[in-house]
């Protein structure tokens, strides 16, 4: 069934560069059709931040409810917000906005999406947890704000960049009450740290690319461990497959973005009560990202 178009239609989409491989489209779509609701979801390439500020002040006068932001525009986002929800403030980035009356309100449900895929795919709770975060940007923000709100006992953020890490840091730890947040520089000397984590996360870019090598030493990485890259792709990526390898469970970030999506779609569509169909939406969101891999596979033939 194709997507519906009516005179009240309202928009949703998904503002980034690139995003003609977004999963979202098709999740999106395939839950409205499955909430009955008069909404269609867009792709909207935006290549630079002069071309960011010329769509965002479409938005506000188009018949939009809401929209995802992807990279690299999750931490300008929040200088384009009217509003911004404490836990986007924390994580220093913005990845769902609400539309209402043409003011925006910005949210960030990545982290949030981590931690709820976590417990739905691997039944892992992150209460106690000693955990690595590698990276330091609005990824690791939205990851680490997670885990403190889950209560988890340890923290420790792994970046090249000591100072980036120490930022994020300190804006997060006045609210850490029962987290150790801690830094330290990603460089040979902090195998044991990942070696002592019950989980490790990549929130780094690496593994977009097939030829990403894993952040981390696939040594550092065992049995035993939990491994979750936030990056999905139809083959696993190099972090996904060395943990495995040494026995370690490892998911990517296609659970997350089923999460982050259902929740955003939840704030956008409050007033129709209920809850977003998530299976649906991963059902959606494999057809898709099978559906790319196979055009891939052709085009390389």
């Amino acid at each position: 069934m194709g997507v519906r178009i009516t005179g009240r239609t309202q928009l949703a989409g998904i503002i980034g560069w690139p995003v003609e491989q977004s999963l979202s489209p098709a999740m999106h779509n395939a839950a409205y059709r499955a909430m009955d609701v008069d909404l269609v979801y867009i792709p909207l390439p935006v290549a630079d931040e002069a071309a960011l500020c010329r769509v965002i002040s479409a938005i506000r006068v188009l018949p939009f409810v809401g929209f995802n932001v992807t990279m690299p525009y999750k931490q300008a986002m929040l200088d384009y917000c009217d509003e911004v929800a404490m836990l986007a403030q924390m994580a220093g980035a913005v990845n769902t906005v609400h539309c209402v009356d043409g003011r925006l309100i910005g949210y960030n449900t990545d982290g949030r999406g981590l931690v709820d895929s976590l417990a739905s795919e691997l039944g892992f709770d992150v209460t106690g947890r000693t955990v690595v975060v590698v990276g330091a940007g609005g990824a690791a923000g939205s990851a680490l704000v997670s885990l403190v709100l889950g209560k988890a006992g340890r923290v420790v953020i792994l970046n090249r960049t000591p100072g980036n890490a120490e930022m994020l840091a300190d804006r997060v730890r006045p609210h850490a009450r029962e987290t150790s947040v801690e830094t330290a520089q990603l460089d040979d000397d902090v195998g044991g740290v990942v070696r002592e984590a019950d989980l490790v996360i990549n929130a780094t870019s690496l593994g977009m690319r097939p030829e990403d090598p894993p952040p981390v030493p696939s040594a550092w990485l065992h049995r035993g461990q939990v491994i979750a890259d936030m990056i999905y792709r139809a083959e696993p990526t190099a972090l996904v497959a060395a943990a495995r390898a040494v026995g370690a469970t490892a998911v990517d970030g296609l659970g997350m973005l089923v999460a982050q999506g259902a929740t955003a779609l939840e704030i956008w569509c409050e007033e129709a009560g209920g809850s977003a169909p998530r299976d649906v939406m991963r059902q959606a969101a494999e057809e898709a990202l099978a559906s790319q891999a196979g055009r891939a596979r052709g085009e390389s033939e």
